[in-house]
């Protein structure tokens, strides 16, 4: 499956935006789907992830602010982030896992397919 994540900007602490991941080819409904960031002199950390049964998981530092979902219609899968804070500032990767995957979901070795980031700035 190959991934395009789109989205991402410049805002203000406060504001909201929304990533959009795109992914190529069939079977989408049978992946299972992550966000992560990397922001400058950082390690890449997970963000968020949807299984591919609709299952939802957030890191600690964007839950109650950020939201994972998925269209399996349109082949899409949605990070919606809001009350964004500088510390959001990175550059946001979407990830698909093998599908039916069943591991774990918050470390990057568990993608085999990754987008090319998409640059969220948040100002104060």
């Amino acid at each position: 499956v190959q991934l395009q994540a789109s989205g991402g900007g410049l805002v203000q602490a406060g504001g909201s935006l929304r990533l959009s991941c795109a992914a190529s080819g069939r079977r989408f409904s049978s992946y299972s789907m992550g966000w992560f960031r990397q922001a400058p002199g950082k390690e890449r950390e997970f963000v968020a992830a949807i299984s591919w049964s609709g299952s939802t998981y957030a890191a600690d530092s964007v839950k109650g602010r950020f939201t994972i979902s998925r269209d399996n219609a349109k082949n899409t899968g949605y990070l919606q982030m809001n009350s964004l804070k500088p510390e959001d500032t990175a550059v946001y990767y979407c990830a698909a896992a093998e599908p039916y995957y069943s591991g774990s979901y918050y470390s990057s070795a568990s993608y085999g397919n990754w987008g090319q980031g998409t640059q969220v700035t948040v100002s104060s």
